[in-house]
């Protein structure tokens, strides 16, 4: 996700008697979302340990590597080794299979995988004594570091630069457990995975070179809250920042060269009014549940990429920044932090007259 755009229900009726438009600030809303930014790049260290080396639940923000059994069978390592650019891995995760992934195998691209690879990364053949014969075992920021160093120049040279540093996929690095580490492997692979804001890898399907790289979430999903930040999506009954209800392709309005941010709001601002209203059954129930309406933004980087897809969403900023915690779909009955929404008066009906000074005559 790269900017951010909101449109403010009306607020309720000021001094004149009509409500008054409120606007959010871009940059509030841009601070939330680098907070958001931020934690899935912490994320996204998302290296995968082989041979049981990753933590559980497949997070590896929270223990990369070297914190599971070894496994003891080889197929999981011969599929691993063998892995070359172009090659796409699957496992089950351990939160179903109560193990380590000791069942990662090479499965056909166009079929459901957790990871693609770009290309290996032998560590052999640096210099230097860091990584050589009884080297101590690197920790998660290396990691990260060889990642950010080796495999983000690799995974662009595998997509011809046609990665999308903003996208859904995100670049991954995988490396032997501590165990394998102490024998001797210093093999370890990069590719692109499909991974949360918590690091849990996600199943995709198809080659990355070959789709839609945008950012998105179907419509109806609703996407879960932390400290007023968004984090994954979750069942709409559970406590959430926002819904998703629309996604909208920008290339069918601009089919040229990529249009300015204004250009993407004065089309978006109307087009995501149109599915709120579209979505919610009305045009006064987003003021009447007190909703926020905001849409996303398509950076260059992403055009240049070929993403062309953003989401229109509803939630409930707060003034301090960040969102409410929403529980229920909107379309149907929903709390905001607890409480059920209040609907702000309506605005009087026909021509509305400004309070007249005191001492004034009376308006004829």
């Amino acid at each position: 996700m790269s900017e951010d755009k909101i449109e403010m229900p009306s607020d309720p009726a000021g001094p004149s008697g009509l409500p008054e438009k409120k606007t959010v600030s871009a940059n509030r809303t841009r601070r939330v979302l680098a907070a958001v930014a931020v934690g899935a790049v912490v994320a996204a260290i998302a290296t995968i340990a082989i041979s049981g080396g990753m933590s559980q639940n497949d997070k590896p923000a929270v223990t990369i590597g070297g914190g599971g059994t070894p496994a003891t069978g080889s197929a999981n390592e011969n599929a691993f080794t063998s892995a070359g650019a172009g090659d796409c891995l699957n496992w089950t995760p351990a939160t179903e299979s109560g193990g380590d992934r000791t069942d990662m195998a090479k499965v056909a691209c166009d079929s459901v995988h957790r990871f693609e690879v770009a290309g290996p990364l032998d560590l052999s053949v640096f210099p230097g004594a860091e990584f050589g014969p009884g080297s101590r075992y690197p920790g998660a920021l290396r990691f990260a570091e060889l990642r950010d160093e080796h495999c983000t120049p690799i995974v662009n040279s595998y997509l011809g630069s046609r990665f999308d540093p903003k996208g859904k996929f995100s670049v991954g690095l995988m490396f032997p457990s501590e165990s394998a580490w102490s024998s001797g492997d210093r093999s370890l692979r990069c590719g692109l995975q499909f991974s949360t804001t918590t690091g849990e890898l996600l199943p995709f399907a198809g080659r990355v070179a070959d789709q839609d790289q945008s950012n998105v979430w179907d419509v109806g999903t609703c996407i879960g809250i932390n400290q007023n930040l968004p984090t994954d999506p979750v069942d709409c009954a559970s406590p959430h920042a926002y819904e998703v209800i629309s996604v909208i392709d920008l290339g069918t309005q601009f089919p040229g060269a990529m249009p300015s941010v204004e250009d993407q709001d004065r089309y978006l601002e109307g087009v995501c009014t149109q599915a709120a209203n579209e979505y919610l059954g009305s045009a006064e129930a987003l003021r009447n549940k007190t909703l926020t309406l905001f849409w996303d933004n398509i950076a260059l980087e992403s055009w240049l990429a070929g993403s062309r897809r953003v989401n229109c969403s509803i939630g409930k900023e707060v003034e301090t920044g960040g969102f409410a915690a929403i529980t229920g779909s909107a379309k149907g009955e929903i709390l905001i932090n607890g409480v059920a929404p209040v609907p702000p008066p309506a605005a009087p009906e026909g021509r509305s007259l400004p309070t007249p000074l005191p001492g004034a005559a009376p308006p004829s």
